[in-house]
């Protein structure tokens, strides 16, 4: 049975800021020029970048936003929950895995800038994912959330906000 410590040592994943573990795969070698991106960035940006994303479970990926979109692929494991904050202060949670009877999703994308986390569902061992980002991510466009500042946006959600934010 695959194991979460046999990932992470076969592709080298390094902890991430926010939470679980990461690699880079790939970085585009073509780069949009910051003129013709949206005002939000503050220079050019790879076309799209993608990493390996493992998240064990006791563990979380703490909210937080980037400024572009980022569509999360399931890989192997167990479900992972996704949680998002839409534009109008909805909280959406997305359950990426590979059960589609149980209304599971192989592939979701989470809009650019808003607030987002993840945990593996109740009974999961781990979830090994990958996140593709377009235009390409970096770091100076992540944001981790505040959970007072985040609680004073979406009120009504305030227990799920303090269980998965860091600060």
């Amino acid at each position: 049975m695959l194991t979460a410590l046999q990932l992470i040592r076969q592709y080298n994943l390094q902890p991430h800021p926010e939470g679980g573990w990461y690699k880079e795969t790939y970085r585009s070698n073509e780069h949009i020029p910051a003129g013709v991106l949206p005002a939000r960035f503050n220079g050019e940006r790879a076309f799209s970048t993608a990493i390996y994303f493992l998240l064990e479970r006791g563990n979380f990926s703490a909210f937080h936003r980037i400024k572009s979109d980022e569509c999360w692929h399931f890989y192997a494991g167990d479900p992972l929950l996704i949680y998002i904050f839409q534009p109008d202060g909805a909280l959406t949670v997305v359950q990426l895995g590979q059960d589609i009877s149980a209304g599971q999703v192989f592939q979701f994308t989470v809009p650019a800038n808003c607030w987002f986390a993840s945990q593996p569902a109740e009974k999961s061992r781990f979830c090994f994912a990958g996140c593709t980002v377009a235009p390409g991510f970096d770091f100076s466009d992540f944001e981790m959330a505040d959970s007072n500042g985040l609680t004073a946006l979406y009120p009504f959600y305030e227990t799920t906000i303090k269980a998965l934010c860091r600060s």
